[in-house]
């Protein structure tokens, strides 16, 4: 019997169920680069790349609880933090963009994680930013609050 709660409700779904969300979720999250990453798997780990679109995205990413733009927040903060993730942080800038983050907010978290994770990985991260941001003909980025910078310590 269920209770209505979002959590049964997707244990009673079939893995092809999952599947098929999951790559709805990836689509709208991280669109061609996540498709590349899983088909990158293909000819080594093809369960590792099933499980990116099952687990992943079709159960902890369409969990109603956070939106999209709150999740990719998170996984910037939490990539960020881990270091060595770059090719991972391109797909999510990517991502984050594509659910509607503009790129101060990404800057923003970025320059926040620092304070949190060092700031040799923030500024890994913030290259890996500059990247996506240049290819999607995004740079500069402007500060929205203006305040900060060293144009403004004068």
């Amino acid at each position: 019997m269920s209770n209505g709660n979002s959590l049964n409700n997707r244990q009673d779904t079939t893995l092809g169920e999952r599947y098929e969300r999951g790559l709805a979720m990836l689509d709208t999250v991280d669109g061609e680069a996540g498709h590349r990453v899983v088909e990158s798997l293909a000819d080594i780990s093809p369960e590792l790349g099933n499980q990116v679109i099952s687990w992943a995205f079709g159960e902890i990413y369409a969990r109603p609880e956070l939106a999209p733009r709150e999740r990719q927040l998170v996984t910037l903060g939490m990539l960020t933090a881990l270091g060595g993730c770059e090719a991972q942080l391109e797909v999510h800038v990517n991502g984050a963009l594509n659910v509607g983050l503009t790129p101060t907010e990404v800057v923003e978290a970025l320059l926040h994680s620092a304070v949190y994770c060092g700031i040799p990985k923030a500024l890994n991260a913030t290259f890996v930013a500059k990247k996506v941001f240049a290819e999607r003909g995004l740079l500069p980025v402007k500060n929205d609050s203006g305040s900060g910078g060293i144009a403004d310590a004068s």
